[in-house]
Parts: structure tokens; sequence; C-alpha cells
């Protein structure tokens, strides 16, 4: 067996002991980009090297799970682990989210712990200089400030999930929130619902947030709300259900090739024309964060709909920018 296929059977080896329900032939087949008869070999080398359980699921699909997977605790590329744990634990700590960073800390020396001292301080030396070299110690560009000890509260109500005692703005009596999500973006806000004014979904600002306050009081979630779904609604973080609405730009053909490189929006379609513009199509509402946006492209970019967003931008797309986001 050739070293690059000891490897992924080892990655899908772990793949089966790590999923609750182990994996199928399609998630094999989409994770090492092959086809289904490879993940099926796959699979019966999985069965003659490791004690596998078999079974079909609801759908008569089958599925393998490793049950005993001590061969499988330290990672095969425990260099690449530990650097995308540093990694994650920057970005937590850059976004004031003070759990996650310390869940991810204790993973980290968890793993330092399983390797040899020679590799874990060679391991460490090169995390730290690919950190450097991607620039992340230093983020540049502006960023709201939030309270991490805020964010942590909200966090553990999620979770719960549990209502949240909070005082907002100028506020004097506190309001009961059931809190569902929260959108970081420009500026962070939390989505939640407030009893007090139904059944709807409001968006508060964590910059207004005063104080807040898990009371122990369970709720139930708005039901199939999904954060993913929610946020896709907006191009930013703001929502108008007035302004929801299909977005089309045109990127003109001297930016095309770069604006093809945007997510734009999670559920984008990308339609490269005959005269190399580009037309980019999404479902969502927010004109203002999109104006903001469209500014930095000057006179290179044309909205085609919605009028309401054409309107807002007309005449202000400048043509003496030297440069584009």
């Amino acid at each position: 067996m050739s070293f690059g296929k000891a490897r992924d059977l080892l990655h899908l080896a772990t793949m089966a002991a790590a999923r609750y329900d182990g994996v199928g032939l399609d998630e094999i087949a989409a994770e090492f980009g092959v086809s289904h008869r490879t993940a099926q070999r796959m699979t019966d080398a999985l069965e003659t090297l490791f004690q596998c359980e078999i079974r079909d699921d609801d759908e008569r699909r089958r599925r393998w799970k490793i049950r005993e997977a001590r061969l499988l605790h330290l990672p095969r590329q425990a260099d690449s682990t530990l650097e995308g744990l540093e990694l994650a634990i920057r970005a937590a700590r850059d976004d004031q989210r003070v759990r996650h960073a310390a869940a991810l800390s204790e993973m980290r020396e968890a793993l330092i712990l399983q390797m040899k001292p020679l590799e874990a301080r060679r391991a460490e030396a090169e995390a730290e200089a690919m950190l450097q070299a991607l620039g992340h110690v230093a983020r540049p560009g502006p960023r709201i400030t939030m309270d991490p000890y805020l964010l942590d509260t909200v966090s553990a109500a999620i979770r719960g999930p549990f209502r949240l005692r909070v005082i907002y703005r100028e506020d004097s009596a506190p309001r009961i929130l059931e809190p569902h999500g929260i959108l970081l973006g420009g500026r962070a806000y939390l989505v939640a619902r407030q009893p007090a004014k139904g059944d709807q979904l409001i968006k508060f600002r964590f910059d207004r947030i005063r104080s807040a306050e898990i009371t122990g009081e369970g709720f139930v979630l708005s039901p199939g709300f999904s954060i993913e779904d929610y946020a896709a609604q907006g191009f930013g973080v703001w929502h108008d259900p007035a302004q929801h609405g299909e977005v089309v730009w045109r990127f003109l053909p001297e930016v095309a090739e770069h604006a093809a490189g945007f997510r734009f929006h999670p559920r984008q379609k990308l339609e490269p024309q005959t005269d190399g513009s580009l037309i980019v199509r999404f479902t969502a509402s927010g004109w203002l964060e999109m104006a903001w946006f469209l500014y930095q492209w000057g006179d290179k970019v044309e909205v085609i709909a919605p009028e309401g967003l054409r309107a807002l931008v007309a005449g202000h797309q400048r043509r003496d920018f030297t440069g584009h986001p």
C-alpha cells in the first residue's frame, strides 16, 4: 500500500471513529474525491484492518463505525493539527470568545501531552512561524470591540437554551429574551425572541446590552430555526423584510475575474457573460450595507436590481479609485 493510500485509510478510520453514526459511501466519496467503487474498496480495507460495526441506516444505506479507537487518538499530522488549533485559539481570542478559546487551549495541551517532547517543541515552533506568515498575529482593519464576558454569558444561554434577563440601552426595567443565535460582522447582534412582544425574532446590538444574566428558565427554540438560514436573509448583519428580494450586480470585464473570487453571499450564483463581465445573483436584504460595500468598487460595478439599491448608489460610483477590495 502506498503512503498516500495509507494516510487516506487512517483518515477514514478517524472519521469512522469520531462520527457518532459512522460513515457512509457517499460521505467517503465526497471527502476523498473518489468514485463510489473506490469508496467501496476503501471500506473493504477498513474492515480488514479495524474492527468495524456495519449497519444499514433508515434509508438502507450501509455505514461503518469503529468503536475501539485507541490507535487513532493521536492525529496523523500532529504538527498541522497543532497549527490549526493555534489559529483557532487566536481567532477566538480576537473575537472575545473566552469560552471557545479556553476549550481550544485545553485541546491543544492534550495534544501536546501525547507528543514526544522534541516533536512537540518542533511542532510549536513551526506553528508559530506559520501563524506569523499568515499575518494573523495582528489582524488589520477596524472592528467593533465586545465585552468577552457578555458574549460568554449569551453563548452559555444559547447552549441551554435558557432565558436571559437583559438591560438594554437606557432601559431601567430588564427585558426577558430567548436567545437563538449570534450574528458577527461589522457589528455583533444577538438574535432573540422577546416573549412580551410576540414570537418574532428580533436583533439586539451587543454594544447596547448593558448587562445580561441567565435566569435558569428554559424555553423552546422557534421550530426549524437555523442561524445559517437566518443570516442568509441579509447581505450583512442587518435584515429588512421590506427590502428582501433578488439582488443582481454586474461587474465590468476589467474586474470580473477579481470579483469572481469573492463570496458575496452564501447562496450566490455567478454568471460569466460573453463580453467578459460577471453577473452576481443572490436573494437578501440590507441595502445600506450593500451600498457601503459597492462603493469600494467605484464605477466598475452596476446594480441591475433591485431598483431601490440602484437609486441608493446612483451618483456615488467614483472612477478615480486605483484599487479594489
